[in-house]
């Protein structure tokens, strides 16, 4: 990563940040608009600083599909001020934990052009052409006849290097794991140098750790083999060290695979853990994705508090302004559907 040059303006940046936290939407409010119907809540999202993307969109999208395209749209606005007022490492930093979002639509375009999704649909709703920032993605996109072609296209990004070291015979989902590993490489390397905020290595190695359990639950229902598992092990984890995650591979269910590692891990809540797997048995594995979640969230509320003037705060911002566009877009997706209103805000991030 290219070195940003001035010099840290922790504070400032940890000000802004907590200030554009407060303006976030809290959990009554969102409860709020969890009892409205569809077209109050389009009006209550405006007014909770949507209007100017809603707006942008109006012309030519209505329901569900212009709330979603606003609420990227401002995120990825929202992201580029964020990027903007940090300076020097603390920039770097930010930029660092940031680039997961182009990561993000590198593994958009590859899924778009493995399955021949119809590019207007891809540039008028999935990546909105009215966003700049979507415009290089949807270039590769409509240049690419296979995935091949839109790996070349990639280029010398981080992605299209990841990617352009894989053999001939790679799969989608190969090519989106190479990718998670390759983020969180270059992301741990970043964090690890003289200067660099450590609390924010810790949370990227927490993340790890959730990502690697979750990853084991979902190839043991697939019924992939053990030595299939840890070729998708990401390293670099905190709690879960190599050897436990090669025990928890061996295991042919995933309560077997959860009370392995509550045995040889004291970085987990064993029972709560345990409790949502079993929940989860027969169904998706959201109880345990929801679990890991907020146990993600807690951490980082924390460290953003013991470390008031630092990266902290603006990556809990980031997460939290994440979390408030993504229950916002289920709330809508969830009206949309018919869903009930505990169905939608059992899955809310809280």
């Amino acid at each position: 990563m290219v070195q940003s040059g001035g010099k840290a303006n922790y504070a400032a940046s940890s000000t802004r940040a907590k200030s554009r936290k407060s303006g976030l939407i809290d959990l009554v409010r969102m409860k709020q608009l969890l009892k409205q119907d569809a077209n109050a809540i389009s009006a209550s999202i405006a007014d909770a600083g949507y209007r100017a993307d809603l707006d942008l969109y109006a012309s030519r999208l209505n329901g569900a599909e212009l709330v979603e395209a606003a609420l990227s749209h401002n995120l990825d606005r929202d992201l580029a001020e964020v990027l903007h007022f940090c300076t020097g490492a603390v920039r770097d930093q930010v930029a660092i934990y940031a680039l997961r979002f182009e990561y993000a639509n590198a593994k958009t375009v590859l899924r778009a052009v493995h399955s021949g999704a119809d590019y207007e649909v891809l540039r008028t709703e999935i990546l909105p052409e009215e966003n700049s920032s979507n415009r290089k993605w949807l270039d590769i996109a409509s240049r690419s006849k296979n995935l091949v072609e839109a790996i070349n296209l990639m280029g010398s990004s981080p992605w299209g290097k990841t990617l352009s070291k894989l053999s001939e015979g790679a799969n989608l989902q190969q090519m989106e794991d190479a990718l998670d590993a390759a983020y969180y490489a270059d992301a741990l390397k970043s964090v690890s140098q003289p200067g660099s905020d450590f609390t924010l290595k810790r949370y990227l190695r927490c993340e790890i750790d959730h990502k690697n359990l979750i990853n084991i639950l979902r190839s043991i229902r697939q019924g992939i083999d053990s030595e299939g598992i840890i070729q998708i092990m990401i390293p670099g984890g905190r709690s879960i060290s190599k050897e436990v995650l090669r025990a928890m591979a061996r295991e042919t269910t995933g309560i077997g695979a959860v009370e392995t590692l509550s045995k040889k891990s004291q970085g987990f809540d064993s029972e709560g853990l345990i409790q949502a797997t079993e929940a989860s048995e027969g169904g998706s594995l959201d109880p345990v994705i929801q679990l890991l979640a907020k146990k993600r969230d807690a951490l980082l509320y924390s460290m953003s508090h013991r470390s008031p003037v630092s990266v902290l705060p603006v990556v809990h911002y980031i997460e939290s302004k994440t979390h408030e566009v993504q229950n916002l877009r289920l709330l809508v997706r969830g009206k949309a559907a018919g869903l009930s209103n505990e169905a939608i805000e059992e899955h809310m991030r809280r």
